[in-house]
């Protein structure tokens, strides 16, 4: 277990007024720049390139998830930052962002040299100009990072990297091994009415969520012809949204703090649901009997990618950020404390035994089975054109299905 795991699910949206109006924008950025054509988005903001490193200018503004810049004050064994400043000169003062929308908007006010952004906030910060292009050739490490996490749709533009791969995960099915006779293989056990977890089921609580639904349909409703999760024409969409109107009397909780999804597990209140990896491990510390697994129709996850902002006032140092954050022994502090797969696989020679294996590093057959957040918009992507379901109105439909 990773001593003093700090809350991820700080990543879900709740509603933030400045935030959200500034996501507003940002997304209508995005979308304006989508063609109707097969081709895609338009091209992304003709915004320079570094070229060198140069002069570290003593001082780094960062926007990041918690857990992801730790400077020893919450944890003494959790430091990576002092070690940094010491090395490089530059002094670190990190703003933690509760939510993707917030992350964002944090990012557009240009105060801040760089951001741990998730695929559902990456494109929005590319297409708004709020991030320029990475020059791969100034990041000494990233020969090490796996190969299958770059030129990702989240974290490139037409082959241009906008950031270094930081960290992934899964959105894992978690199931008490008491409750449930049978090791699921299906997300049938979140689904359907008739479950042996129904009135125990446990469920993200985001509109990314959605996407669930949909890479749900997309093996059991091969009528509706879904081939992204975050791709929905409105027929796709509104088909997830009958789905999870149904599963809605089935919820016993919609969790926003990993904690409480921990605690309603231990105490049985819930049986199976939507969880992280590093929540079942602390439950199993604490002699809970639960289990993960990856059921037949693959999972949702996350991908984070450290980005440069267009108006960073310490590039340099932030440069030399990304360097450092994706050093071994560095990814490896940071992985065991957060809870997630390292992005550099070389990180598994310093972990604790078994870290590796859980989390599944390097391995690309595990990551192909996962549909990684990205944020929706109205271009499909295909010969659809702009009759896709952007995030806003992913949004508006959560609102609904919650009540």
């Amino acid at each position: 277990m990773m001593p003093n795991t700090p809350n991820r699910a700080h990543r879900v949206r709740r509603p933030l007024a400045g935030a959200a109006a500034a996501a507003v924008l940002s997304l209508a950025a995005l979308t304006a720049g989508c063609g109707g054509g097969s081709s895609g988005p338009a091209a992304a903001p003709d915004i320079p390139m570094q070229q060198e490193i140069g002069t570290p200018e003593g001082r780094l503004d960062l926007v990041v998830w918690a857990g992801y810049a730790e400077n020893g004050s919450n944890d003494k064994r959790a430091d990576w930052v002092t070690p940094f400043t010491k090395a490089t000169g530059c002094r670190v003062e990190a703003k933690v962002a509760d939510t993707s929308d917030s992350m964002v908007a944090l990012m557009q006010t240009g105060r801040y040299d760089g951001v741990s952004a998730s695929g559902d906030a990456t494109l929005r910060l590319v297409y708004g100009g709020t991030v320029a292009p990475v020059n791969t050739r100034l990041l000494s490490g990233y020969g090490d990072i796996a190969g299958f996490l770059k030129n990702q749709p989240y974290n490139s533009v037409d082959g241009q990297m906008y950031g270094v791969p930081h960290g992934y995960g899964a959105n894992m099915l978690m199931y008490r091994t008491d409750k449930l006779a049978q090791r699921p293989t299906s997300w049938d056990v979140v689904w359907k009415k008739d479950s042996p977890a129904s009135g125990h089921v446990v469920a993200y609580d985001s509109p990314i969520y959605i996407a669930d639904a949909a890479l749900y349909l997309k093996a059991h409703r091969p009528d509706l012809k879904i081939k992204n999760v975050y791709e929905l024409d409105q027929k796709q969409f509104d088909a997830a949204i009958d789905l999870l109107k149904q599963q809605r009397p089935n919820v016993n909780q919609y969790w926003a703090n990993y904690l409480d999804e921990l605690q309603s597990f231990k105490s049985a209140d819930n049986y199976a649901g939507t969880a992280w990896q590093v929540t079942a491990n602390m439950a199993m510390d604490q002699r809970s009997p639960v289990a993960t697994t990856i059921p037949s129709e693959g999972a949702t996850g996350w991908s984070d990618t450290w980005m440069i902002s267009s108006k960073a006032q310490h590039p340099a140092c932030m440069y030399q950020w990304m360097n450092w954050i994706t050093k071994p022994k560095v990814q490896a502090q940071v992985a065991q404390y957060f809870g997630e797969a390292p992005a550099n696989p070389k990180a598994c020679a310093y972990t604790a035994k078994g870290f590796c294996s859980t989390y599944h590093v390097g391995d690309p057959d595990f990551y192909k089975r996962l549909a990684f957040w990205r944020t929706p918009v109205k271009d499909c992507g295909d010969d659809r054109g702009s009759k896709c379901v952007d995030y806003s109105r992913w949004t508006q439909a959560w609102t609904q299905i919650k009540g």
